[in-house]
């Protein structure tokens, strides 16, 4: 198979297995997605859907959550990864939200990235699930697909997210990137890897990879 041919057949595989991906971190907003987001880093989408109710009973907007002492949030995040940094950094971001952009978020990804606690990933996230701006945000999931699918040389996320953008019509970025993440929980996992329920790595995959697993 040609790469285009490759490529496509990721895109018809993923649209009939997935044709309506569900955004996996629940949020009412541009703010509690943000929020969410930034709380996912070395967390479970799952853990962070676990803690981020009852954060955001007290603390929904930039407002609330700037009101709040760093020890109040971190209380009401315990369970999450990185706890600490994560609770300044909340109330940091609330803070910069009200005096930079009068509380709004940004639709705008280098004004997300100035923000306490927000990378390239997570604004690439909001950018793309909160405001429909085409975006590939690279997460572990579609980096390691990348790979296995040797789509990408696996060397680091700026480089998978380069060659996702140039391979992929920009117009299914938003959707693939959500598609890919499902595929990658469910048929093509770190763990407990199966190659014969992973059915595009079957098809496509790197050889290398394919041949260890084999053997």
């Amino acid at each position: 198979m040609t790469k285009a041919e490759k490529v496509q057949f990721v895109i018809d595989t993923l649209e009939e297995i997935y044709p309506n991906p569900p955004i996996a971190l629940e949020h009412q907003d541009p703010y509690t997605l943000l929020v969410a987001v930034a709380l996912s880093a070395q967390t479970t989408d799952k853990k962070v859907n676990e803690i981020t109710p009852r954060l955001f009973a007290v603390a929904d907007s930039p407002k609330k959550m700037a009101n709040l002492e760093v020890e109040e949030i971190k209380n009401l995040i315990q369970g999450i990864g990185l706890t600490n940094s994560k609770a300044k950094n909340l109330k940091i971001m609330a803070e910069q939200l009200i005096h930079d952009f009068d509380g709004i978020v940004p639709n705008d990804i280098q004004k997300l990235e100035t923000l306490a606690g927000v990378g390239h990933k997570t604004a690439s996230v909001v950018m793309a699930q909160a405001f429909g701006v085409p975006a590939f945000p690279v997460d572990t999931h579609i980096h390691r697909l990348m790979w296995r699918w040797n789509l990408s040389n696996g060397k680091n996320v700026v480089q998978t997210e380069i060659d996702a953008k140039r391979l992929f019509p920009k117009q299914l970025w938003n959707k693939l990137h959500l598609q890919i993440i499902w595929y990658g929980r469910e048929y093509s996992p770190a763990r407990g890897y199966r190659l014969e329920k992973d059915i595009i790595t079957q098809k496509i995959g790197r050889k290398s990879f394919v041949d260890e697993v084999k053997g």
